[in-house]
């Protein structure tokens, strides 16, 4: 994917944004006493909790790849770990 350093840092800014927003739904919905909360059009309630914290997550890698390719560096690639018992 080649896209200039603007490109990757308004995407970056996107992800922050997003991040952000989920973050603090998910905060009002777990201690702020909300039953529900709307971002954008988009209602959650306690039962979304779960997917909230995985959009976090997807979010949060996408930002940090957002972050190398504005900082002119390749993206980390991932790779697993196989524990082996020796």
């Amino acid at each position: 994917m080649a896209i200039s350093k603007q490109q990757a840092q308004a995407m970056w800014e996107y992800y922050d944004k997003l991040i952000g927003a989920l973050t603090e739904a998910s905060i009002k919905l777990t201690v702020g006493g909300a039953k529900s909360y709307t971002i954008n059009d988009r209602s959650l309630t306690k039962f979304d909790l779960d997917t909230i914290r995985g959009e976090i997550e997807a979010a949060v890698l996408k930002r940090a790849e957002y972050d190398a390719l504005r900082n002119g560096r390749q993206p980390r690639k991932a790779f697993g770990v196989i524990p082996r018992n020796w």
